[in-house]
């Protein structure tokens, strides 16, 4: 038997009888338990359990969803991924059903049991260097990505990961966004890799290192862009804008909660009249301007988003544990904080 955690008829959105799409709320729960569907089918292998003991066909079929394809990690043979096609067998307690994606792909993040955690840590520190794109994990997902676009188009396909997942999903959405094809994204407690400026309690303190902050970054993206003659064009981050994907974070979350001062961070620049400055900054990172100087590539970091909904939850969280953790995003007594940020 599974934790109390993992069982849908204990701790899932039983709530949703009826499933709304063009509600908000609705959208994010199902999203969520997606993805935790993709985490107990990593369980279930782990655990050796298969129907009726399985614990993860719950988490999709009470959505009216069907699995169709599992995404297996190539070094430990890990479900990293899922992709769900929506099927339902009536529609009496659905609603909006012209807002409903017609597959969703899902990513679970780092699992701290069984064989996979050695695997995740990896792709974790690939994450943390700025090199998950050239993991084969990534270039799995990637590929599953494609061949369903190629396959149905892109209008009708959600993206949805977490933690880990949601760095996935993101990278994915960024590649496609890049080429015209723009996926809908829910992306849960995304990770922000940068000094922890935002659990600062000062407020003029924080603000003032964000500010010298930017006008560094800014100054030397003008040096380096000068003396490499850069004259691109179009600008790959400009390309992304027209992508929002949806960012979930927890303030007490401080793997996440970063989103929270760099769009904020954006604002406030543009209020006190520097916006120029920060657009311009919020391209870069110091070390890929570094890398640029001495001649070497270096990938954009894989936070820069020029575009976003970002959705604060503001409902007080017990401990770490529970703000990073995917269970918070179909609570119904949920308080969200919303804001629209278009580069």
């Amino acid at each position: 038997m599974g934790s109390e955690r993992e069982d849908f008829n204990l701790t899932g959105p039983l709530h949703l009888t009826t499933i709304d799409w063009k509600n908000v709320d609705h959208r994010r729960s199902i999203a969520a338990s997606l993805v935790q569907g993709v985490y107990m089918l990593e369980r279930d292998r782990q655990e050796k359990r298969q129907e009726p003991q399985a614990l993860a066909p719950p988490w999709w079929k009470f959505f009216h969803f069907k699995l169709i394809s599992q995404l297996l990690d190539d070094v430990d043979s890990s479900i990293f991924g899922a992709i769900f096609e929506f099927n339902p067998s009536s529609s009496n307690c659905i609603q909006g059903m012209d807002e409903s994606p017609r597959y969703v792909i899902a990513f679970r993040g780092t699992i701290t049991k069984g064989d996979a955690l050695s695997r995740d840590v990896q792709l974790d520190l690939h994450f943390l260097q700025n090199g998950l794109h050239r993991t084969s994990r990534f270039e799995i997902a990637m590929r599953a990505v494609r061949n369903l676009v190629a396959a149905v188009g892109n209008s009708t396909i959600w993206l949805a990961g977490h933690s880990l997942g949601s760095a996935m999903a993101m990278l994915a959405g960024k590649h496609m966004a890049k080429i015209g094809l723009v996926l809908e994204a829910f992306l849960f407690n995304p990770p922000f890799f940068s000094p922890p400026i935002e659990r600062i309690k000062d407020k003029k303190v924080k603000h003032g290192i964000r500010i010298a902050s930017s006008l560094i970054t800014a100054g030397l993206a003008v040096a380096v862009n000068s003396s490499h003659h850069n004259n691109r064009a179009e600008n790959p981050f400009v390309a992304l804008s027209a992508w929002m994907p949806s960012l979930f974070v927890n303030p007490a979350d401080h793997i996440c909660s970063e989103y929270i001062g760099y769009f904020e961070h954006r604002k406030k620049m543009e209020e006190i009249g520097a916006g120029g400055i920060e657009r311009l900054a919020t391209q870069h990172s110091l070390g890929g301007l570094f890398m640029s100087a001495i001649g070497k590539h270096s990938e954009e970091p894989l936070h820069l988003i020029p575009s976003a909904n970002l959705l604060i939850n503001s409902t007080p969280s017990r401990d770490f544990k529970e703000a990073h953790g995917i269970h918070q995003w179909w609570r119904p007594d949920l308080h969200l904080d919303v804001k629209r940020y278009k580069y």
